[in-house]
């Protein structure tokens, strides 16, 4: 656990990601901000909650909190991780919490040594390793949760395999296998009359405050939005941990009718929207 904390891919500021937006043309966003598709409750946005890794905090802390509030999130596991609090997973999973891939072995750039030493970063990989590794984590998540993984996030956001001009993205082999793929570290939210479900993108929770979060949500609102928030760690504040007091100010605020928002997992809201994209 301690290696996958100190070796994530660095982030972007929330900062950074508040000054990209306010760089879109004023005219546009008035444009934008006309209610166009319709949520249950008529919310004007979708929010998803996800966290990575299955990191013991997440079900030590997070699903408790995530009950407590009456909330489903959605936790993008890794086997390994997984065994060290299995019968707590397997307690998430009958709750109701949406279980997603995200690969056996963090499958991600071999700029991290941990990765590179053994010859498994991307650019060492190719799509058939892909494949078999996210095959392989869901027959484990379907043998010990008793679930089959609809949702699959990207680890550190990373699509590809090879180098240079021999490159190819792997999205391909995520929606073969997946209802969706999430991203990581991006800076807009996801059209629900555009996006692709293949490349979901994913808007950091870690390391803000809920005064934080709450600025982030209006600057992507537009196009009655869907905004998926992906965090790691769950408990007090730190640069990969999702700050229980912030969601704990968070989730109340989203569950609020008057504030327009729709909060479920990833697969629900997915079902949703693809049940009323024009065919």
């Amino acid at each position: 656990m301690a290696k996958l904390s100190s070796n994530l891919v660095s982030h972007f500021s929330l900062a950074a990601i508040m000054a990209s937006a306010l760089l879109v043309n004023t005219s546009s966003i008035a444009a934008d901000n006309e209610q166009t598709f319709s949520y249950p409750n008529n919310a004007r946005n979708a929010i998803s909650l996800t966290f990575d890794d299955a990191r013991p905090s997440q079900v030590d802390v997070g699903v408790p909190l995530l009950n407590r509030h009456k909330v489903k999130g959605t936790f993008y596991v890794m086997p390994p991780q997984l065994k060290e609090k299995l019968a707590l997973w397997q307690a998430a999973a009958k709750q109701g919490h949406e279980i997603g891939n995200h690969t056996s072995e963090h499958l991600c750039t071999g700029n991290f040594a941990w990765l590179r030493e053994k010859d498994k970063g991307l650019e060492q990989v190719d799509l058939a390793y892909i494949e078999r590794d996210v095959v392989s984590t869901t027959k484990y998540i379907e043998k010990h949760l008793g679930v089959t993984p609809r949702s699959f996030a990207y680890p550190c956001g990373n699509t590809f395999v090879g180098r240079g001009a021999e490159v190819k993205s792997y999205v391909p082999v995520i929606a073969k296998h997946f209802d969706s793929g999430r991203t990581w570290l991006d800076e807009t939210a996801n059209h629900p009359t555009y996006t692709d479900f293949a490349q979901l993108t994913g808007v950091r929770m870690d390391g803000v405050s809920f005064e934080e979060i709450k600025a982030l949500l209006e600057h992507l609102r537009a196009n009655n939005s869907w905004i998926i928030l992906a965090g790691h760690e769950v408990g007090e504040k730190g640069m990969y941990t999702v700050d229980t007091k912030m969601l704990d100010q968070l989730i109340p605020y989203l569950q609020d009718p008057k504030n327009g928002y729709w909060l479920d997992t990833v697969s629900n809201v997915g079902d949703y929207i693809k049940s009323k994209r024009e065919p």
